[in-house]
């Protein structure tokens, strides 16, 4: 059975859900320790660039987008977000869902993606590292997780075709 990428829908979210309640979970992905409703999330990203990979019915990841600010300036930056199921990481899934956001914030005229990355999600870091992001600081103590302060690697890619002039 192939794997395909489609655009997230509403139908979507229970598994896109569950995925990211995994990350939840791990304490690695998030600084969430619950996940939202379809209405939250769906009002917290960009309508574009949200994305599913499946597998016959089964969604195995998902990566969407969420504007880093209002103003307008900064309207073609956005920050990612990625979530591969646990039981299909290590397949390079991630980075066919990553890359295919990549072209697609392009198409919307997003020059600048962002990801801000616990340090000891490695794989994450790595993901990204791979796909053309570079570190851009260490965000210390920035938020608290479960009472306790964590940093963030601030990661950014910027596009070599949106942007340019």
């Amino acid at each position: 059975m192939g794997k395909d990428i489609t655009e997230m829908t509403f139908e979507h979210w229970t598994q896109v859900k569950a995925i990211y309640e995994e990350g939840i979970t791990s304490k690695i992905a998030t600084f969430e320790t619950k996940a939202p409703t379809w209405e939250e999330w769906d009002s917290s990203h960009l309508s574009n660039c949200r994305l599913v990979m499946v597998t016959g019915k089964i969604i195995i990841g998902w990566a969407a987008l969420t504007l880093v600010s209002s103003r307008c300036v900064y309207a073609g930056v956005a920050e990612v977000s990625i979530y591969v199921k646990g039981s299909e990481r290590g397949q390079g899934i991630g980075s066919v869902l990553l890359n295919e956001l990549i072209k697609e914030s392009e198409k919307e005229h997003i020059w600048t993606l962002q990801s801000g990355i616990f340090p000891e999600n490695k794989a994450s870091l790595q993901l990204h590292y791979n796909n053309g992001f570079r570190l851009v600081g260490r965000r210390e103590r920035i938020a608290k997780l479960n009472g306790n302060w964590k940093d963030v690697l601030l990661l950014e890619r910027r596009s070599l075709i949106s942007g340019v002039l």
